[in-house]
């Protein structure tokens, strides 16, 4: 073979491997943004269900001090339990209406 003709097959495989090695690297960047995308996504939802979470627990404690402001006290008469929050639920919705609650209320 001549000369040129070894440059020319030398060229030609280094462009051929060159070729090939970048072909390889493509998929492992593609994968690499896919698993961002993935720890962005856990990250999103963790983020969304820590704030579902804070806003159920600010709604119970919300309505528990409505109920112990109109009476309930939840370590109070537990034989009278279900009565008991039934009475400041009661106290409640009528405040909320307007309408006067009488002294002798439950």
């Amino acid at each position: 073979m001549t000369c040129t003709r070894i440059k020319a097959l030398a060229f030609g495989v280094t462009c051929s491997l060159l070729m090939l090695s970048g072909a390889q690297a493509q998929p492992a960047s593609d994968e690499a943004s896919t698993m961002e995308g993935a720890r962005s996504s856990k990250q999103a939802q963790k983020a969304t269900n820590k704030a579902e979470r804070k806003a159920r627990r600010e709604k119970k404690n919300a309505e528990l001090n409505k109920l112990e402001k109109n009476g309930y006290n939840p370590s109070g008469d537990q034989l009278r339990y279900p009565q008991n929050v039934q009475n400041a639920e009661q106290k409640a919705h009528l405040k909320g209406t307007g309408v006067a609650v009488p002294a002798s209320a439950p």
